[in-house]
């Protein structure tokens, strides 16, 4: 007897000392409120890749990719899901951020109307009335497209206005188009109406640069280096399977927020993110895979149209990394 409980208590010692790992905490704060694009990560979570990585997720919606951008170089959130464009022009004022992973690296930009209007190329824009809002991204590279297009401003009317006077504006006949993500407006558009969307979208025309990727505090990666690694693991291998399982994928959306919206539109939304996740160059890579070139030539376009600091231009690689990255098969 006095044997047993010798070695019940060696290994209720080791017990205490070597506890079962506890879930490390993490938030996640998204760009915007969810929507289809999002899709990833809820599957992640509900299909327990996350927890798989010893990570207990949290998904935060955002408000806007500056307001994320903030609160990931202020630390009140670990990761951030952002336009890696605006995150360039807050880590070149001094913000502590960097892209551990670009996820679209195809823009999603377009111009947007009713499919209706038949409104098909840029020459079908003269004459038409464009909605837009001031200072955002598309705003900014929109002349580049002009440019691109052989178009002029005084070939249509222009209406300013929020995003959501945006919406409206082309809901309610105010505007034939407005200037949208091909996945989020368009859906909105939609789920508002019924009724079916069209996008020229401005990679078609020779405008690429990347877009929506995960950020963290440039400390925060020193600090939990291997954490960060399981978090990149975890969400790459998210998206692989919500690929595979698109509405499936969206549906997570759902069952996590059941005012998210709907899901047919949620799916659509989503299976139209997914060509934007690889170009030409990364078609055979797993997803965050970004090329130098890409980025380069997406930070030399951000300086030319989109208001980032020339000094940008010296060092593109000092707004991503490839490191915390899985590598093939793992």
């Amino acid at each position: 007897m006095k044997r047993w409980i010798g070695a019940a208590s060696v290994a209720l010692m080791a017990f205490a000392v070597s506890p079962a790992q506890a879930a490390d905490k993490v938030v996640l704060m998204l760009n915007w409120y969810v929507y289809g694009e999002h899709a990833p990560f809820y599957y992640g979570k509900a299909k327990g890749i996350y927890a798989a990585e010893g990570i207990d997720l949290e998904i935060q919606e955002g408000r806007g990719s500056a307001a994320t951008t903030q609160a990931v170089a202020a630390k009140t959130a670990d990761f951030g899901y952002v336009d890696v464009p605006t995150m360039m022009r807050a880590a070149i004022k001094g913000a502590p951020v960097i892209a551990t992973g670009v996820l679209l690296q195809t823009s999603p930009m377009s111009v947007m109307g009713f499919a209706d209007k038949n409104i098909r190329k840029p020459e079908d824009i003269k004459g038409k009335t464009v909605a837009i809002t001031p200072a955002d991204s598309m705003t900014q590279i929109w002349p580049l497209f002009l440019k691109k297009t052989g178009l002029k401003e005084s070939d249509f009317k222009t209406v300013a206005g929020d995003g959501q006077t945006k919406l409206n504006a082309v809901i309610n006949g105010q505007a034939d188009l407005l200037l949208g993500y091909v996945m989020d407006q368009s859906m909105k558009i939609k789920d508002a109406t019924g009724k079916d969307v069209y996008p020229i979208k401005f990679a078609d025309y020779g405008i690429n640069m990347v877009s929506s990727g995960i950020i963290a505090n440039t400390d925060y990666v020193k600090a939990h280096a291997d954490l960060v690694r399981r978090f990149m693991s975890a969400t790459t291998k998210a998206v692989e399977a919500a690929e595979k399982e698109p509405k499936a994928a969206a549906q997570s959306i759902l069952d996590a927020n059941p005012k998210g919206g709907k899901i047919d539109t949620l799916t659509q939304g989503f299976e139209l993110t997914i060509p934007l996740y690889r170009t030409p160059e990364t078609k055979d890579k797993r997803p965050f895979q970004v090329t130098d070139q890409n980025m380069t030539d997406s930070v030399n376009l951000m300086v030319e149209y989109g208001g980032l600091d020339a000094k940008a231009k010296e060092n593109p690689k000092a707004f991503y990394t490839n490191d915390y990255l899985p590598k093939s098969g793992s």
